[in-house]
């Protein structure tokens, strides 16, 4: 293992990350309400240790093997995190724990949008800028993620697509080839965050309101400004902006990338994944439109359109904004709504979730086994669109199926143990594995009432979540440490 090449790589990574530290002093001082000394002290303080652990190690440049690539990865996301939440426990408004920090801090990077903070409204801008910064850079480490390290564990997604796709996007090895596919997949990411906050803005925000929801928003996060969420607007024309954005947003990026390379909107057309996704969309749309409007829960059908379009595809593609409690819808909603997030976005997006084409496989793989109960000598395929997938893609995503589940209900039991009710247990575990944020009982609105225990195992939830599992559990296995 290249212990010295990857503490000189997490060194640069720390020093990046320290530079992210004075927009929100900058901010601060633009409103002048206070909050900029924390973050240019952690600025300081980052910066120094990242200077200390590149230094020494400025030298070690030799290729990155694969063990490595999946222990930076972790290491991305457990290091960056914690440094990142340095800010929160040298804040005097709010005053936070060093728990709270972390949770914070973890939610904010994961892009889950689970919070501990109230009064959210009175803090000062730094402090939300620096929030939804935080998801925004989360949502661009997901896009290296999916790009560079999950085609090697072989249950990621852009494998399915890189014999297909033109340009970078083909060469999935941690090479300088990489560089150039993550350059491009940025771009796109920098460009939506650009069109989403100008959107927002003639939609009606203001400027800051604008620029941090875009943040949110591309990166699929759900950390708002106000308490209220997007419901603060009360704007229909908002709501529209922010679903049009997060569906683009959980949609495969290197299938955007292959649309901007071939000029054509066919493209998505085409692709498997995407079709599913817009038609899991249309339903849960559907189904909450007429369950709301059966028991009248809206005073016309614009208002009841409106908000169950908006829940059905923030709580779906996993952002977790909201315009309602949908918690106080019927019962079956919040439900539905809830499970739907266990599916998420596609692979290869900012989403949370088991990801479309895995449920897809699935899926399709239920339909094979009872088809060789009827025909026990037939031979059949699995195809994803007109492309058959090898018996191993398939096996692999059972494992990480396995994985997930066996996951979420340790998780779940931990926190029952600390005599958490079951619907608030169940939905903090799905809401945080799935990188949601809200869920239902006492975690509808914030994690406040969370005890300390259970929120370092939310915290742990939405590592597995982000890390998709097998990136994390990898570094369990004893084979992963052996020369």
């Amino acid at each position: 293992m290249q212990y010295k090449n990857i503490i000189r790589i997490l060194g640069l990574l720390v020093t990046l990350l320290s530079v992210t530290m004075l927009p929100p002093a900058l901010v601060s001082l633009i409103y002048r309400d206070g909050g900029g000394v924390p973050f240019f002290m952690a600025f300081i303080l980052c910066c120094v240790v990242g200077l200390l652990g590149w230094y020494p190690n400025r030298e070690e440049k030799s290729e990155l093997r694969a063990r490595e690539g999946f222990l930076i990865v972790v290491l991305f996301w457990t290091v960056l995190a914690s440094f990142s939440a340095i800010p929160f426990m040298l804040l005097e408004t709010p005053s936070m724990t060093i728990t709270d920090a972390f949770f914070e801090s973890f939610s904010g990077l994961t892009t889950t949008g689970a919070t501990v903070l109230t009064q959210i409204d009175g803090l000062p801008h730094a402090v939300l800028f620096y929030r939804q910064q935080l998801q925004w850079l989360g949502g661009m480490g997901i896009i290296v993620l999916a790009v560079a390290v999950l085609p090697m564990l072989g249950i990621g997604g852009m494998q399915l697509y890189r014999a297909e796709t033109p340009g970078p996007v083909k060469d999935s090895k941690m090479t300088p080839r990489i560089a150039d596919t993550a350059k491009h997949l940025w771009y796109i990411y920098l460009s939506l965050t650009i069109l989403c906050s100008v959107a927002y803005w003639l939609a009606g925000m203001g400027w800051f309101d604008a620029i941090c929801h875009s943040f949110a928003t591309i990166a699929i996060g759900g950390f708002s400004t106000h308490d209220a969420s997007i419901g603060y607007f009360n704007s229909p024309q908002i709501n529209l902006v922010c679903v049009f954005f997060l569906i683009i947003s959980a949609v495969n990026f290197a299938l955007h990338y292959s649309v901007l390379h071939a000029k054509s909107l066919k493209t998505y057309i085409y692709d498997p994944e995407f079709k599913v996704f817009m038609a899991i969309q249309a339903i849960l749309v559907f189904i909450c439109f007429v369950v709301l409007m059966s028991h009248g829960t809206y005073e016309n059908a614009d208002v009841a359109l409106d908000q169950a379009l908006f829940q059905a595809v923030s709580i779906s593609t996993t952002a977790g904004f909201a315009t309602t409690s949908f918690a106080d819808w019927p019962t079956l909603l919040p439900l539905l709504l809830i499970f739907s997030s266990f599916i998420g976005g596609c692979a290869g997006s900012t989403g949370g979730g088991m990801k479309v084409v895995r449920v897809v496989l699935l899926y399709l793989q239920g339909i094979r086994e009872l088809n060789k109960l009827v025909h026990p000598k037939a031979i059949f395929s699995i195809k994803l669109g007109r492309k058959a997938l090898p018996d191993h893609v398939v096996s692999a995503i059972w494992g990480f199926f396995s994985a997930y589940a066996a996951v979420f209900v340790i998780c779940m039991l931990l926190l029952l143990a600390t005599g958490m009710d079951n619907i608030t247990a169940f939905t903090a575990v799905a809401a945080c594995l799935n990188n949601l944020g809200p869920g239902l009982g006492e975690v509808a609105a914030n994690y406040a009432s969370i005890d300390d225990f259970g929120k370092w195992v939310l915290v742990l939830a939405m590592l597995f979540g982000r890390l998709e599992i097998f990136t994390l559990l990898v570094l369990f296995i004893p084979a992963f440490w052996r020369t």
